[in-house]
């Protein structure tokens, strides 16, 4: 089998710290029935929450800017990407909401973006790994994307203030009881996508969901058995944490080098078990966007929401896109994946530095 490893470098012009908050959103409890207009509040670094995070029948289109997602079942979850035709690493504070399913208040994934899915579900956690047309994501033909998580450079998570919930984890009742997932990590990037939203009632969450591996993609924080042209659903196990390996005999832990030295994990990853998978016709796990077509053209330079606050009462606000307004970066960003094969998304993507500039020299290495 032919492996792929590419490595992205990028040129940045922006390497500030970021200061970290002191009410990080992986802390922020936010019932489902208590979600406020935007849950980030702060203003400095990296500026203001971009989108909001209320969404209904009146923020739902293909301009919404509404940052809130959800993870429940092989036909009904999320993707963040950016608002407007970009890059991962330019955009990863603002990106916004892309759902199979109509009624979240989010943009619609067009038709055609599928190219194969796998979802798994294990005792503490959802995870979805997938092969897509990224151009219909407003993501541009041949970057190599980063890592998207609750946590982030400054603990305001990427997108900033993007929450995640499910009707799938313990704690829900059913199809309309959501239930936070304030442990979440994905990737996107190179025609691929892998996302993880673990169960926050389990102790072991946030080394299920970890955030401190985001050079090493999909490979190492997800290990799938996902297939092109292939829709499934399994159960699973719990993965081992990521960075967490057993040689001879003993538990170690590996940690991923500052910036400037390349991750090579000592380790091969190997996919938890699973078992029990189902598949289905693409056709009808995605009707509901069948006829939703990409409008990567389509500029979401203005929009009007009307929406309701955290009182109750309805408030208008007029959001703008524009480059002045888009996530610097921060150095952080990763490469989500690499060369397509029918094996699953295995291949190891890393990225040296990811900034402002957005613009990714990759290298590919064929062992």
């Amino acid at each position: 089998m032919v492996s792929g490893l590419f490595i992205a470098l990028a040129a940045s012009s922006y390497a500030a710290a970021q200061s970290f908050v002191s009410d990080p959103l992986i802390d922020k409890v936010v019932p489902y029935t208590a979600i406020p207009y935007q849950v980030d509040q702060h203003t400095a670094d990296r500026g203001p929450q971009h989108g909001y995070n209320i969404c209904n029948s009146t923020t739902e289109g293909q301009s919404s800017l509404c940052q809130t997602g959800f993870v429940n079942h092989l036909d009904d979850f999320c993707l963040f990407a950016p608002p407007e035709l970009s890059t991962i690493g330019d955009t990863e504070g603002i990106e916004v909401a892309y759902c199979t399913k109509p009624g979240r208040g989010t943009r619609l994934i067009p038709e055609g973006t599928f190219k194969g899915v796998q979802l798994v579900k294990s005792p503490g956690y959802i995870q979805i790994v997938g092969f897509i047309d990224q151009t219909k994501l407003n993501i541009q033909q041949g970057d190599f994307g980063g890592e998207l998580d609750s946590g982030g450079q400054d603990g305001r998570g990427n997108p900033i203030g993007g929450l995640v919930y499910s009707n799938n984890l313990p704690g829900s009742s059913g199809n309309d009881s959501f239930v936070q997932s304030r442990h979440w990590t994905f990737f996107i990037g190179g025609d691929q996508f892998c996302l993880k939203v673990c169960d926050s009632s389990n102790p072991n969450a946030g080394h299920l969901c970890e955030h401190i591996y985001d050079r090493i993609g999909c490979a190492y924080n997800a290990p799938n058995n996902a297939q092109q042209n292939v829709f499934e659903s399994c159960e699973g196990e719990d993965m081992m944490p990521v960075g967490t390996y057993v040689s001879g005999g003993q538990t170690l832990t590996w940690t991923q080098p500052p910036e400037g030295v390349e991750p090579v994990p000592p380790y091969t990853p190997t996919p938890a078990a699973s078992s029990n998978c189902v598949s289905f016709q693409s056709e009808s796990l995605f009707a509901a966007i069948a006829s939703v077509t990409a409008s990567v053209s389509e500029s979401a330079s203005a929009s009007t929401i009307t929406s309701t606050n955290s009182n109750g009462q309805p408030t208008t606000i007029t959001r703008s896109v524009s480059s002045s307004a888009r996530g610097s970066g921060s150095g952080t960003a990763s490469a989500a994946g690499a060369a397509n094969t029918n094996d699953g998304v295995r291949a190891m993507g890393i990225s040296i530095v990811a900034g402002v500039s957005g613009v990714l020299l990759s290298a590919l290495v064929f062992a």
